[in-house]
């Protein structure tokens, strides 16, 4: 294997069924944050709870973090306004990655908006191809568009094995959320 002299922003995918895939990705920003790296974080879906990560990143002045969904599709009244927080969110995403101020961004749960048809994967591949050269960015959610994953350089596919839930527990706080 023959290394790369000049290293580039990676596109990393983290998808499948099983439970994780944020938490990889966040993995990767706390590893980058250490490095005194800045990243940010866009979250397509969650929205409804406060999260252990989301009152996390108020105190990490490095992370820019936004939530920006509205909840889970399944619990929604109102699909229009998921579309809409969907669209927002890829604005910010899109605006962030071109700038180029941010080492590692993560598109958390955007393959869900795909799903949807809240945004067509070409647009997000067009503006991945554009990104400057030192961006990594990272994308998470079940189901992931083949095109993107031919396109990404890193593809973690997490199965689902076991969950507690199975066997009638809860979301549980540090754990799940």
């Amino acid at each position: 294997m023959t290394e790369k002299k000049d290293p580039r922003g990676l596109v990393l995918i983290h998808t499948g069924n099983g439970k994780g895939k944020t938490t990889a990705a966040l993995g990767i920003i706390f590893r980058a944050l250490g490095r005194g790296m800045k990243c940010g974080v866009i979250q397509f879906l969650k929205g409804k709870w406060e999260t252990g990560e989301r009152k996390f990143a108020k105190t990490i002045p490095e992370l820019d973090f936004h939530v920006m969904g509205l909840g889970f599709t399944w619990n929604s009244d109102d699909l229009d306004k998921d579309k809409a927080a969907a669209k927002a969110a890829w604005e910010t995403s899109s605006q962030m990655i071109l700038e180029g101020n941010h080492e590692i961004i993560v598109l958390d749960e955007i393959t869900y908006a795909f799903h949807y048809d809240w945004l067509q994967v070409e647009e997000v591949l067009a503006v991945l191809k554009r990104r400057p050269s030192h961006v990594h960015v990272i994308l998470t959610g079940r189901r992931c568009p083949e095109s993107l994953l031919d396109y990404a350089d890193l593809v973690s596919l997490i199965e689902a094995v076991k969950h507690p839930y199975q066997s009638g527990f809860p979301a549980q706080k540090g754990i799940d959320f």
